[in-house]
């Protein structure tokens, strides 16, 4: 079991208006922060990027109506960096959200993170059979999760299951480390301190006739 006393904690989790991190921009984030195994701040906001897509509407739920009078971009990544602070990062799909967070500081404050981070979904790969999504993982751990891609809720949901992985045997090898899929290839942008490598879906084997 990975020994969390004394530690600090950021799960954070980013709707966004497409997939490339480089061009495209945070819509909504949020964050909690976790001393000792127990949230003792969070922090949620729609942000005024835009416009986005109906795909993307259809997926959050959010729209651009709502983002009209969202909190402006440079506000919210600054109360989010103070709330990170020297923390360790969790994320479901930590590949994507970091990626966000480090191309949005370096666009708005000229210089990114280097706190160590946690990838449930590279853990997820590696114990369980696919699929491996944020949903899908806290149905098989009997985690709630209400009203998924929606900020907020995705980081409670991962806190719950980074705590049920660790529970079941120690996170602390995974410290920094981002698997990707063989087959679509390694993402364009990693921090350095990552440590990547490839991995395969496991599937559970059919029964025979």
């Amino acid at each position: 079991m990975y020994e969390i006393k004394g530690l600090s904690f950021t799960v954070f989790d980013f709707e966004t208006t497409g997939l490339d991190p480089e061009k495209d921009k945070v819509i909504e984030m949020a964050a909690i922060r976790v001393v000792d195994g127990k949230v003792v701040s969070e922090f949620s906001t729609l942000v005024k990027n835009g416009p986005v897509i109906p795909k993307i509407t259809e997926i959050t739920g959010i729209t651009n109506e709502e983002l009209e009078n969202a909190m402006d971009e440079d506000t919210a990544f600054r109360i989010l960096n103070r709330l990170i602070g020297d923390s360790v990062l969790i994320a479901h799909n930590a590949a994507f959200d970091l990626s966000f967070l480090h191309f949005s500081m370096m666009r708005i404050a000229g210089k990114t993170f280097t706190n160590d981070f946690f990838d449930t979904l590279t853990i997820s790969r590696d114990r369980h059979y696919y699929p491996h999504k944020l949903e899908d993982m806290c149905r098989r751990y009997e985690v709630s999760l209400e009203g998924a891609h929606r900020a907020l809720n995705d980081v409670h949901g991962c806190w719950e299951l980074f705590s049920k992985f660790d529970a079941e045997d120690s996170v602390y090898p995974w410290t920094n480390k981002l698997g990707y899929l063989n087959k679509y290839g390694p993402n364009k942008w990693y921090p350095e301190h990552a440590i990547t490598f490839g991995m395969d879906n496991k599937y559970e084997p059919r029964e025979s006739a």
